[in-house]
């Protein structure tokens, strides 16, 4: 069981992350809409993982996993994105995200993401 923290500019996004994770044991300790939250969020809270949106307003998600490493270089970040974002996918996990996740999500491919970065 992990404290995850979900950053997303879509409510109805956050919420299926949040039942996902709550099926699979997990606890959601947060919940963000742009990348500044997560930021103050992630300093705050410490979860143990955040699930991060790469589209969003006020800060996207590449700039916000930049910040966020800043403040702990072992942070684990799971970048969220919609198809054709796979450039942006490819920076993200050499920024330092440890994986990615494509919209729309299937549970089991989200649950075993999140399990294997936690191991």
């Amino acid at each position: 069981m992990a404290n995850i923290l979900i950053v997303d500019d879509a409510k109805f996004m956050r919420v299926t992350i949040t039942n996902m994770l709550k099926k699979g044991g997990h606890v959601v300790v947060g919940e963000a809409e742009n990348g500044n939250e997560a930021i103050e969020l992630f300093e705050s809270l410490r979860p143990d993982l955040v699930t991060m949106d790469i589209t969003m307003p006020e800060l996207n998600g590449i700039d916000a996993l930049k910040k966020i490493l800043k403040i702990n270089s072992n942070a684990k970040v799971i970048m969220c994105s919609a198809m054709g974002q796979q450039k942006l996918v490819v920076d993200a996990i050499e920024l330092g995200a440890k994986d990615f996740l494509v919209k729309p999500f299937e549970e089991n491919r989200v649950l075993e993401a999140i399990n294997r970065v936690l191991d």
